[in-house]
């Protein structure tokens, strides 16, 4: 305690500009020898220790010596709301720090005997889904890897409840009536059981509760319609709940087979780690280490008693999972998370169902703050409620976000001086926090998220998002529960009809920039600070041209989201049944390869019908064979790539489908090892430039063009609302600008996390092969 006491005397003492400068440098050059020759949790310690002294010498700097007057109100002002802007940004690092501090390493579950695992009870909650995905998601559920009497599967269907078949509008009621009847249908042939209730009462929760009622296993599984389940979910979850008898929830991760619109018009999918991975691979194992994962909806186990205690599952906000996991950790219920993707899902395919889903999940998280919280609960402890508070708090994060994109233009415009600093003091300790910010960001998650990546994602969210914070606040019972479309088909590239703001904000920040630039060339007194705030403006520009590439939608190109695989079968073809290995597959269709001397005669000039039957893995029963008509084969050398589709599928088929397509959970984390390449600073900025200067371009040719809204192809069918997965809470620490020169990125001092351990080791590294063995020392050598 001395110690921190006198470490924090020390940093307060007024230093010179030059002195500030140098020891800044001398900071930045020993975290450079620690990034490139140290390893170990000693070393990320001092690099981040290093990293955070600087940033605290900025910030009391910040406070102390660069307000305006008060004599000057509206300046005055206007510095003090960018300040309160920079303080929360600092209050959310420092709050990750703790609760990032040491993720905790779960290793799987110790197998199990039959006759000592607890009773299932798998809910897969609906509400207008389409009946190809419940489906899916159904046949996959009731193929997992577990002792059949011990496992009951349930559509719990809010599409068909009593309320809807007698709805006021005759169409609506037969529609409803339909679903029903054809819902019961589909569970009877899956050997899944249907219910359904009189009336549709507190959306999702109600819902779920209401299979409650009618269940008795010990464990609930939670299941949204679009996540499909893995086989071996089961088995590497459930053993958790019989070492400790106060275990509660299992959370896995919500790992995604499409793109979200970002990743998509980017075009980053297939390269770059999805938004939602340093929440699931970082941030919910620091909350583990301190018993504060939180449930997300879905992809989770809930043990039957604890939910009993509650009365259930929570509904008075419109994040229910959260609220639940927060009422009962309250009552000394504990929690675990397995980092290991065990399902797979769909994301909002438009930026207009994106910018809604998260907006509910920013409404959600501010109704539990303002009703239950974390602060004031009884029962939670106190790094609990520290937990959720960083959770909930995190969601105010467009506030922040806009302020520090429209500052600099009170200077460029107006003369107002917000920030009063010298161009000398903007370099000694602006702009080396702008950079020991960028290390510190890129050391901890690069191997996460790409440098200025999670900028973008907080300014497309931070304009709508604004809207809905100052609604809950007037109202915090108001907002009630929307599902999120997915699955739309889009046919054509597109503007979406969110557009105008990003093209309003984009032509008031290049308008900033000509004017900066006029001013600092041609009017007389304008000094070098004018030259260093058009630079904040200019990168601001850039983060806005990026989000105009978002909001240029490009169509899709593949209909249904496809899974790379590794599974070998017998396609049986023109009378032939030659041995294949199948290498992607969808609901649609598979690829496959083989030796182009066992295609059959004919095969690729002429349409030909055959059936495809899987090799079982996991001790699987052998499913029945798939029908399929050969689409197109393509040679390379001795071999041939064949493109088979399946047509109209038969309920019975999607049992050999989910067979083929989810049987074997390490596809999907190759997959995802696949992306998770560390991305430094420098080409990371490079490819942000990129994106800023040319994605503008592509969205005015798409408004030129006259194509606006989510247009989709009219044969397929409608966007398919959905119950959705919760709030990822905060992914990463914001901190704040680097005003004058730019806004700084967040620092993100969490410890990189280890890679699971056991069995998921050894996968992981017969993948990456070498790379992986030295792969802290290539990411040291590539960062900078």
């Amino acid at each position: 305690m001395g110690t921190t006491v006198a470490g924090l005397v020390l940093l307060s003492q007024p230093v010179g500009t030059q002195n500030q400068l140098a020891m800044s440098l001398a900071a930045m050059m020993a975290m450079v020898v620690l990034w490139l020759f140290f390893d170990g949790p000693r070393t990320r310690f001092v690099f981040l220790a290093m990293g955070s002294l600087v940033v605290l010498r900025y910030i009391l700097w910040r406070v102390t010596d660069t307000l305006p007057s008060p004599g000057d109100p509206v300046s005055f002002g206007f510095g003090l709301l960018l300040l309160v802007g920079e303080l929360y940004c600092v209050f959310i690092l420092f709050v990750s720090l703790i609760i990032n501090a040491e993720p905790l390493r779960r290793r799987p579950p110790p197998p199990q005997r039959a006759e000592a695992l607890p009773t299932v009870d798998v809910f897969v909650p609906s509400y207008n889904e389409d009946a190809s995905i419940l489906a899916m998601t159904l046949a996959a559920a009731r193929q997992m890897n577990y002792p059949p009497d011990k496992l009951t599967v349930w559509l719990l269907d809010d599409g068909g409840t009593d309320q809807k078949c007698a709805d006021a509008d005759p169409g609506k009621a037969a529609a409803a009536r339909r679903r029903r009847t054809e819902l019961q249908a589909l569970c009877a042939e899956l050997g899944a059981r249907y219910l359904t209730r009189e009336r549709n009462l507190h959306a999702k929760a109600g819902n779920l509760n209401n299979g409650l009622a009618q269940a008795t296993g010990d464990i609930v599984v939670v299941f949204d319609a679009d996540h499909v389940p893995f086989r071996s979910f089961l088995r590497e979850t459930v053993g958790y709940f019989l070492e400790d008898p106060r275990l509660f929830l299992v959370q896995t991760p919500h790992a995604f087979l499409n793109p979200d619109p970002i990743e998509r018009n980017l075009r980053t999918f297939e390269r770059m780690p999805s938004e939602n991975e340093m929440f699931y691979a970082v941030t919910q194992r620091g909350l583990d280490k301190w018993n504060g994962s939180f449930f997300c909806g879905s992809a989770a186990l809930l043990r039957r008693t604890a939910l009993d205690e509650a009365g259930g599952f929570s509904g008075i906000t419109i994040t229910e999972d959260c609220e639940t996991a927060f009422e009962l950790h309250a009552r000394g219920w504990t929690s675990a998370y397995v980092d290991r993707p065990l399902i797979a899902g769909l994301q909002p395919d438009t930026l207009a169902d994106f910018i809604g889903q998260r907006s509910r999940w920013c409404q959600g998280m501010f109704q539990i703050l303002l009703l239950k919280n974390p602060a004031f609960k009884a029962g939670l402890k106190p790094i609990q409620k520290v937990a959720y508070l960083s959770s909930m708090t995190f969601w105010f994060f467009p506030v922040p976000r806009l302020i520090f994109m429209f500052a600099p233009l009170l200077h460029i415009f107006f003369d107002l001086k917000i920030f009063v600093a010298s161009v000398d003091e903007s370099i000694a300790y602006t702009a080396t926090y702008i950079v020991i910010n960028l290390m510190m960001q890129n050391y901890v998650y690069g191997k996460f998220r790409w440098p200025f990546v999670s900028e973008l994602y907080e300014y497309i969210q931070g304009l709508y998002l604004s809207k809905a914070i100052a609604s809950v606040i007037v109202s915090p019972r108001k907002p009630t529960f929307n599902v999120t479309s997915k699955g739309a088909t889009l046919d054509h590239d597109h503007l979406s009809p969110l557009a105008l703001p990003f093209f309003a904000v984009y032509a008031l920040l290049l308008t900033g920039c000509l004017v900066a630039g006029w001013r600092y060339l041609f009017e007389p007194g304008v000094t070098n600070l004018m030259l260093v705030v058009g630079l904040w403006n200019f990168f601001n520009l850039l983060t806005a041209g990026a989000a105009l590439g978002v909001c240029a939608e490009r169509r899709q190109t593949e209909r249904m989201p496809s899974l790379p695989i590794a599974r070998r079968g017998v396609l049986s073809l023109g009378g032939r049944a030659v041995d294949v290995a199948i290498e992607r597959v969808s609901a649609e269709g598979c690829t496959l390869r083989l030796p182009t001397a066992l295609l059959a005669p004919g095969a690729g000039q002429r349409p030909m019908t055959g059936a495809l039957s899987v090799t079982p893995i996991d001790s699987a029963r052998a499913a029945a064979a798939l029908p399929v008509t050969l689409a197109g084969v393509s040679r390379s050398g001795d071999e041939a790539v064949c493109r088979l589709d399946f047509g109209t599928l038969r309920t019975g088929d999607y049992a050999a489908l989910a067979g083929l397509m989810y049987a074997d959970a390490d596809a999907m984390l190759r997959f995802q090892l696949r992306r998770r390449r560390h991305k430094d600073i420098v080409t990371g900025t490079l490819q942000f430039v990129w994106w800023g200067l040319v994605e503008p371009f592509r969205a005015l040719r798409y408004a030129l063009a006259g194509e606006a809204g989510p247009v989709a192809d009219e044969t397929a069918a409608a966007p398919v609302p959905v119950y959705d997965e919760p709030a990822p809470v905060p992914a990463r620490p914001t901190l704040p600008p680097a005003p004058p020169a730019r806004p700084a990125e967040p620092a993100r001092p969490a410890p990189v996390p280890a890679e699971a351990e056991g069995d998921w080791v050894r996968l992981m590294l017969e993948f990456e092969n070498e790379r992986l063995l030295a792969a802290e020392g290539g990411r040291r050598r590539g960062a900078l």
